[in-house]
């Protein structure tokens, strides 16, 4: 069995946050308190492997990232990454790493992308035909071509991500993290997205941890999934496992051309009709969400139709039920 490429024993990261009131009776009545940012989590992530961090907004999943970028120095626990310790050797550690965040950007807004390559080119020390090779690959991976000589700020947010992208991958790193990579994106953008992630993942092995909201995503690129609560460590392994466990039940809207003709609905799904729209309800471990879609389209010619999954943050409270943590 190969070396975990992260390691993390027990690590712990907590905060001081000042409490009281507004004004001058608020300053001398001030106080702080603690919260736990993480606490005591315990894993490993193995070379290659893409995994995905779930939890709702407060969970720990930011805290966690930091750590393991070295942004963070933790309070308790340690954590080692390819041997070097985030915190401790992050000159020669980042010079490993890709990170990109949905929400910042690493290039800079009035240049054309290609010029902030060849920058980040000399922030690595990248080798120049190592840095071509990999410019050219990448580029054409992402449909860069066309868009190197263009400013940040005039490519639509699809392509300024692909530019993100590019750019965090031209060192070649073996870890990438990414914070919501999807967000704001149309449907075409993000399957591209999930389909050159995985690509990556095949031809150069680069392990990925990938934090998001968007279960697609999680489904599209993970296997297993660390699901974070009030900064715990809930749950470590199979996506698939713990959909079938809390991901109990899906919904479908629908609207008709005309009046439907159902037929052979099976007892697993709930079917009621909300004025000029249909509702089935059923769960996804009982029936698959091709089968329910064979149903509809069996059934007359549709107009519009919405797939509604159990939201991340349902599905995180229904652990904290299980576990007692709520």
């Amino acid at each position: 069995m190969s070396e975990p490429l992260i390691r993390a024993e027990g690590l712990t990261k907590r905060y001081r946050r000042s409490t009281g009131g507004k004004g001058l009776t608020g300053f001398f009545g001030r106080s702080t308190e603690t919260v736990d940012g993480l606490v005591d989590a315990t894993f490993r992530v193995e070379p290659g492997e893409i995994v995905g961090l779930l939890g709702p907004n407060g969970a720990g999943k930011s805290t966690t990232v930091k750590l393991l970028t070295g942004i963070l120095r933790p309070d308790g626990g340690s954590c080692s990454v390819g041997g070097l310790v985030p915190w401790r050797d992050r000159r020669t550690y980042t010079a490993g790493i890709g990170t990109v965040f949905g929400q910042r950007m690493q290039l800079w807004w009035d240049v054309p992308i290609l010029d902030s390559f060849r920058l980040l080119r000399d922030i690595y020390r990248v080798e120049e035909t190592a840095w071509k090779n990999r410019l050219d690959e990448l580029a054409e991976a992402l449909a860069l071509g066309d868009l190197l000589n263009v400013p940040l700020r005039q490519l639509s947010l699809g392509q300024r991500m692909r530019a993100e992208l590019c750019g965090s991958l031209l060192h070649s790193p073996k870890l990438l993290f990414l914070d919501e990579p999807t967000i704001g994106l149309d449907a075409v953008s993000k399957l591209n997205l999930r389909e050159f992630l995985l690509l990556e993942r095949e031809r150069h092995g680069t392990t990925i941890l990938l934090t998001t909201h968007d279960m697609a995503d999680m489904q599209a690129l993970c296997r297993r999934v660390l699901v974070l609560g009030h900064g715990r460590l809930l749950y470590d392994g199979s996506l698939h496992d713990i959909l079938q466990r809390y991901d109990t039940r899906h919904e479908v809207r629908c609207r008709f051309a005309g009046e439907p003709v159902w037929q052979d609905i099976p007892s697993s799904v709930a079917l009621r009709r909300d004025e000029g729209e249909w509702e089935l309800s059923f769960a996804p471990h009982a029936i698959p969400a091709d089968e329910v879609l064979r149903l509809i389209l069996a059934a007359g010619r549709i107009e519009e139709l919405t797939l509604k999954e159990a939201p991340v943050d349902e599905m995180v409270a229904e652990m904290y039920n299980a576990l007692h943590l709520s």
